[in-house]
């Protein structure tokens, strides 16, 4: 073949190598952008979704807005900003883990709940000191990234108002903003548990006697050990968060009330009785004597273990706070009451009987002097202390002014009239029993202190002897008068009447007492001889001369001369009849006050007039007796005329019942009027 042809078949071979490298590469190139159609068709939701994410991803790095240098710059103090904040974040979550257990019950578990409110303070005291630290940082950093122009200018203006926001909350200072009030929730629940533990410990005093009040002894403290050390547990977390006051206040409700309960069996509807009320101190005299008892039992046995029982509580905390808190319970559980009471008695009209009333609340009160000012001396009982000041002072006063006016006031019944009766006056029978009631143990030491204190007032001294003298002055008073009103008599016979019953009344209440030996031997004697006396007189004036009316004179009967007898006897009868019948009629509303001085009396009477009638009407009465009109003559039998006798002098109990019995207006036995108005004796 020629050189032609060689290079035809070269360049044929040639194409077809080309063409078969064409096939190739368009053949692999087909199966790439195959694959490349399948990787696309799969690209195709990935891109979707990432377009969807680019606005957000736009937003989220908008803010930056500088180079890579000036990022690298501020890393640093983003990362020591963010490192405080975190660790408040990381306290926050730890402070709503707590949640549960400080929602739940106290009571189940109190040592826990405590230890767990404790965790809870101490989280928010690390929030309280923290938070600002960490806002202080954030603030920090966007001032630095505002200045270098690092973040977008509306990203650190909501930086900076979120900022704000925290600052104002850390300003306003209330906890409730870092835990949402689970500190608050947590306290009351603790309250509520305070109040639980005292409320079912507290239980009233069994009054079962009331007599008790009269015993020294001291009430235990009435709550157990372990309350008490769960109630001051409970105290000091509260008192860590400010809620001492409340606290106190509850304690004091329970309390207090638990006192009045146990009063209340002592039915003390009295201590509330007005001025107004009753008319003088003998119709609220029992209510008086109840005070006392009732109150040294309050004193003793209540307010005493109400004020151990404070200073267990509360000594952790102070002797002002606890003894404030004693202090508000003796007032609301009724101590005020028992001494506005007194008051009252002393705002009472001035009487005899009042005096020994007075007496008896000064002793009361001076036997619990000292708990007094135990109890109630510190200056959170201060108005106790001036309520207490207050009734001493007109308890003194007033005793010592009804005491200085006794011998006045007998002195104004002189110019009174005698009973009608002849009887003792009850201002007699009154004085004498009541200077003997203030000579006695039980009321002249009392009435000596208080005299002592009223004189030491107005800086004068005070000696026993006075108080004796003054005594001795009302008696020699009441002698006086009695002579002034046997004086005032117009019947003689009544006036040895009244003066043999009033000298005897005298001799036989003042033997073998304090006034009888004060007053001496010679002096009741005197009086006993007076009454002897007196009775001879009263005798021989009235009832002795009735057996001269029986005369047997010219009655020696003889032959012819019986008619003459028989009218001698009738006229003598007759006479003698209308004599005792007199007598009879003007005695038999005469009084003999003492049984004895009245029956030895009727029988001296019997011994002098039915002898001589028996006799006469033995010898004579058969004269009369048979005669129509017998029985004008022969009137009365020797024994309907002793019967008759011996029911003389007895006392009229309706109208002259005792002295105590009586209202008396303020005067003795409607004698002695403490007013200074007179009235009758009697």
């Amino acid at each position: 073949m020629g050189p032609s042809a060689n290079g035809d078949d070269c360049k044929k071979n040639s194409c077809i190598d080309n063409l078969i490298a064409a096939k190739k590469s368009l053949k692999l190139s087909l199966e790439k952008s195959k694959t490349l159609g399948l990787a696309l068709e799969k690209a195709g939701p990935r891109l979707a979704e990432i377009s969807q994410r680019l606005p957000s991803l736009e937003a989220a790095v908008r803010p930056i807005r500088a180079d890579k240098d000036a990022l690298v710059a501020v890393g640093g103090h983003i990362n020591r900003a963010v490192g405080p904040a975190a660790a408040v974040l990381k306290v926050f979550d730890a402070v709503h883990g707590l949640e549960k257990s400080l929602l739940s019950d106290p009571k189940n578990d109190l040592p826990g709940y405590l230890s767990v409110l404790k965790r809870l303070e101490e989280a928010l005291r690390f929030l309280g000191d923290n938070c600002g630290l960490a806002v202080q940082w954030l603030e920090d950093i966007v001032e630095y990234l505002e200045d270098n122009s690092v973040a977008d200018g509306l990203y650190l203006s909501n930086m900076k108002k979120s900022l704000k926001d925290l600052r104002e909350l850390q300003i306003d200072g209330e906890r409730i903003h870092l835990d949402g009030g689970l500190l608050h929730a947590a306290l009351d629940k603790l309250e509520d548990e305070f109040r639980r533990l005292l409320m079912e410990h507290s239980v009233p005093l069994p009054m079962s006697s009331p007599s008790l009040g009269e015993q020294a002894c001291i009430a235990p403290s009435p709550l157990p050990v372990t309350v008490i050390q769960k109630l001051q547990a409970i105290l000091g977390r509260l008192i860590a968060n400010n809620r001492l006051e409340k606290c106190i206040a509850i304690y004091v409700e329970v309390r207090s009330s638990n006192v009045r309960a146990s009063l209340q069996a002592l039915d003390l509807d009295y201590l509330e009785i007005s001025v107004s009320e009753f008319n003088d101190v003998q119709s609220i005299e029992s209510y008086i004597g109840q005070w006392g008892k009732h109150l040294e039992f309050a004193v003793k046995h209540l307010f005493e273990a109400e004020f151990k029982l404070c200073n267990d509580v509360f000594e952790r905390i102070g002797l002002d706070v606890w003894m404030g808190c004693f202090s508000k319970i003796a007032a609301q559980a009724g101590i005020l009451a028992f001494l506005q009471f007194g008051k009252t008695v002393t705002e009472s009209k001035k009487d005899p009987i009042k005096l020994v009333k007075l007496l008896d609340i000064f002793a009361s009160l001076n036997k619990l002097r000292l708990d007094f000012n135990r109890l109630f001396g510190g200056a959170a009982c201060i108005e106790i202390q001036n309520l207490t000041r207050d009734l001493i002072r007109r308890v003194i006063e007033g005793a010592a002014e009804i005491f200085w006016e006794l011998l006045v006031q007998v002195e104004l019944q002189r110019q009174s009239p005698p009973p009608q009766d002849g009887s003792v006056p009850r201002l007699v029978s009154f004085i004498t029993d009541y200077c003997n009631k203030l000579l006695g143990d039980d009321y002249k030491p009392i009435l000596t202190q208080v005299l002592v204190i009223h004189r030491s007032w107005k800086h004068e001294k005070f000696q026993e002897r006075i108080l004796v003298n003054e005594i001795l002055k009302i008696i020699k008073a009441v002698d006086l008068n009695l002579e002034t009103w046997m004086k005032a008599y117009d019947d003689a016979t009544l006036s040895c009447l009244f003066a043999m019953n009033n000298h005897w009344h005298l001799y036989k209440h003042l033997k073998g007492t304090r006034l009888g030996e004060l007053v001496g031997d010679s002096w009741l004697r005197e009086h006993e001889q007076y009454k002897e006396y007196y009775s001879t007189i009263f005798l021989r004036e009235s009832w002795g001369k009735l057996p001269g009316h029986l005369s047997r004179e010219g009655l020696i009967l003889f032959s012819g001369g019986r008619a003459t007898a028989r009218d001698l006897v009738k006229k003598r009868l007759k006479t003698f009849n209308e004599a005792f019948d007199d007598m009879y009629k003007k005695q038999c509303g005469w009084v003999i006050s003492e049984r004895d001085l009245r029956e030895k009396t009727c029988q001296l009477i019997v011994q002098t007039v039915l002898p001589v009638y028996r006799s006469y009407m033995q010898n004579y009465g058969p004269l009369v007796e048979q005669d129509a009109s017998s029985s004008k003559y022969a009137k009365y039998t020797v024994q309907g005329l002793e019967q008759m006798l011996l029911s003389l002098f007895l006392p009229r109990r309706e109208r002259y019942g005792s002295f105590k019995g009586r209202p008396t207006s303020g005067k003795f036995g409607n004698g002695i009027d403490l007013r200074r108005t007179a009235s009758a004796v009697v």
